[in-house]
């Protein structure tokens, strides 16, 4: 039960959070970035810390200069963060940088370069797909494949 509320605690933060984020966050280092997402939010067992991690389209040094303005904003965020959640207690936030995304586009980068790679050099053909596995007999075997209409 209580994995439950953490859960729904920490969906609330990040959707309240990413609203916050795109309409009221001023910092030039943030909005620079331009397109800043929250990807998940972590509460540790006392909901007292809340590991925020952000995705941030660009660069490295925009991604890391939009992480640093987030962490210069943790004290305007959690105030709000905590009216509007209804919370007595705040979690500490702390943002960090969410490299999944970014680490899965480069690796479909990469699997696309190579694809391209083979076809220009001739090995362009799919694989043949490999042969269907047997399917197992019905209970019973083959004579129950001459249905007459009997009963059961």
């Amino acid at each position: 039960m209580a994995g439950e509320r953490k859960a729904r605690v920490a969906e609330a933060i990040r959707d309240t959070l990413a609203q916050m984020i795109s309409r009221e966050v001023k910092d030039p280092r943030v909005q620079a970035a331009g397109l800043v997402s929250i990807t998940h939010v972590e509460l540790n067992a006392d909901m007292s810390v809340a590991t925020v991690y952000v995705s941030v389209f660009g660069d490295d040094r925009t991604a890391s200069r939009a992480v640093e303005g987030l962490r210069a904003a943790t004290g305007f965020l959690r105030g709000p963060v905590a009216r509007r959640l209804q919370m007595a207690r705040p979690p500490e936030l702390r943002f960090q940088r969410d490299t999944g995304l970014a680490f899965g586009m480069e690796l479909q980068q990469i699997v696309r370069d190579d694809e391209r790679r083979a076809r220009e050099a001739g090995r362009g053909e799919a694989p043949a797909a490999p042969p269907e596995p047997a399917s197992p007999e019905r209970e019973g075997g083959p004579a129950d494949d001459d249905d007459d209409g009997g009963g059961a």
